[in-house]
């Protein structure tokens, strides 16, 4: 490893990094984050640049996005493929703004749903049972 100040046990680098062992091990088997080498039967040791990267991956995945994409934006991270990063994090926007239109649909749904059977009167069955064993309201309404 490059970070020159490796004084991290693999516990004390997740605990740094607001991770558990496990995320740790799994990045490393993902790619997302190199393995130190183990000097002659000691333990590895990992140092802050270790820890930045593992927040990287974390603020990325909070942003939504995959794994995958994340490896493709830590080739990235020397900060001189800009142009690249901006394209995947447009693809990440479009992606996120179909899936609130997708959210705007189903809420839209739900609200009628919702309000027939505060509505109903009389010995009717469930609406949103009803509807939902029809399927065909659900799709007419959710496809506006």
């Amino acid at each position: 490893m490059e970070n020159g100040n490796e004084s991290l046990t693999i516990g004390a680098f997740a605990k740094a990094a607001g991770v558990n062992v496990e995320t740790i091990r799994f990045y490393q088997r993902k790619g997302l984050l190199l393995e130190p080498e183990r000097p002659h039967g000691s333990i590895r040791r990992y140092g802050a640049a270790d820890v930045t990267r593992v927040r990287f991956v974390k603020s990325a995945q909070r942003l939504g996005f995959s794994l995958d994409e994340i490896a493709d934006l830590l080739k990235l991270e020397d900060g001189t493929h800009c142009d690249e990063a901006s394209s995947l994090a447009e693809h990440k926007l479009r992606d996120v703004q179909e899936k609130l239109a997708d959210l705007g649909r189903m809420e839209a749904v739900l609200t009628q749903l919702v309000c027939a059977c505060h509505s109903r009167k009389g010995n009717v069955s469930c609406p949103p049972i009803a509807s939902l064993q029809r399927g065909e309201e659900l799709r007419d309404t959710a496809s506006r």
